[in-house]
């Protein structure tokens, strides 16, 4: 790696890193100041909310950083412009396209960091911060859905009437076998109890009935220790659990939700894509932010960081649409989440090509 390339790449990460920082304080002062009233309640430790905003600081961080990477792109560039120095390269035989190199080389390193935490870091830090936020803001989160069903395999279809999580009771609990439109078997209680030390369900005043041969056998009891589908995370809220599930967790709810023929696949579907985009993401804002910022401009290079605030600000128009378009089914989620990055790859090939530099 060239002198240049190290000067750039330098230049380039110092300044993501300090307007991460900026951007990051600014929101965490705005965030304690919404949750003030919360924090100071006796029953919330200083320790828990200590810990919050550990887990809260990465995930911002991780959130803003494809735009904090296009403004301090921007930046960089418009200062190295204002200052005559990419003229002074171009003018000692160093093309465009090699001034990119070291853009790129950062724009790889950012992308790289953040897919990781995107795909593990991130989720792990935020099954503690949603923790602390059901227990201590939102308040305790109670299951009130009615007539619950479940199909748990083609032929298997569970139901209950009603399910009290904080307990973990259920009350009129049928599990149905249906082969090609016929009821051959049907397990019943009057409830079912979760058991943790067994990690089993327990069925009170349950009744089975084996349809076969034309005839029909039950068998009846007061108690029964049975492993069901359901476990009693599923009657837990489900609010924002896809952020909390890391690459592998998202695959295996996606297989869950498909297989168990429930509706709800498509946001865990948008979540795990949109990781999958997010580097991406970084390689194109970098590329049109050097384009945007390459040219020394008489306004200042404050004209061209505000050119780049509302670049973000329409990037960001567009990853919001498409992922309200992916999460409703009007598209499928693998090609509304490309969306905003297929628009700008030829919004930055159209400047590459027509805007002076």
């Amino acid at each position: 790696m060239k002198i240049l390339d190290r000067y750039i790449l330098k230049k380039l990460l110092t300044t993501f890193l300090f307007v991460v920082f900026i951007i990051v304080a600014v929101i965490v002062v705005i965030d304690i100041t919404e949750k003030i009233g919360d924090f100071t309640k006796p029953e919330v430790p200083m320790s828990r909310i200590f810990q919050y905003y550990m887990d809260f600081i990465p995930w911002i961080a991780n959130l803003i950083s494809p735009i904090t990477v296009f403004i301090a792109t921007v930046f960089v560039t418009a200062r190295l412009a204002g200052h005559t120095e990419i003229i002074s390269m171009l003018a000692g035989g160093v093309s465009f396209k090699r001034l990119l190199i070291p853009y790129f080389v950062a724009a790889v390193v950012i992308a790289l960091v953040s897919f990781y935490f995107y795909g593990w870091v991130i989720p792990n830090a935020n099954k503690s911060r949603r923790a602390f936020e059901i227990e201590f803001i939102e308040g305790k989160y109670y299951f009130t859905e009615n007539n619950f069903h479940v199909q748990a395999s083609p032929t298997v279809y569970l139901y209950l009437q009603r399910y009290n999580n904080t307990n973990n009771v259920g009350y009129r609990f049928t599990m149905e076998k249906i082969v090609a439109d016929s009821l051959k078997e049907k397990l019943s209680a009057n409830q079912i109890e979760w058991n943790d030390s067994t990690k089993k369900w327990k069925l009170k005043r349950w009744q089975r009935r084996v349809l076969e041969d034309g005839g029909e056998k039950v068998t009846y009891g007061e108690e029964l220790d049975s492993t069901l589908v359901i476990l009693p995370k599923d009657f837990q809220t489900q609010h924002r659990l896809w952020e909390t599930l890391t690459l592998p967790e998202l695959s295996e709810k996606i297989n869950e939700i498909q297989e168990r023929g429930l509706e709800g696949a498509n946001i865990y579907k948008v979540e795990k894509y949109f990781r999958y985009t997010m580097p991406f993401t970084a390689f194109i804002l970098v590329f049109i932010g050097v384009i945007v910022s390459s040219r020394k401009s008489r306004g200042g290079t404050g004209l061209q960081i505000a050119l780049g605030f509302i670049i973000s600000f329409i990037f960001i128009i567009f990853v919001i649409t498409s992922r309200g378009i992916a999460e409703g089914g009007i598209i499928p989620p693998l090609i509304a989440v490309w969306i905003p990055n297929v628009v700008f790859s030829f919004v930055a090939m159209f400047m590459y090509k027509y805007v002076p530099r």
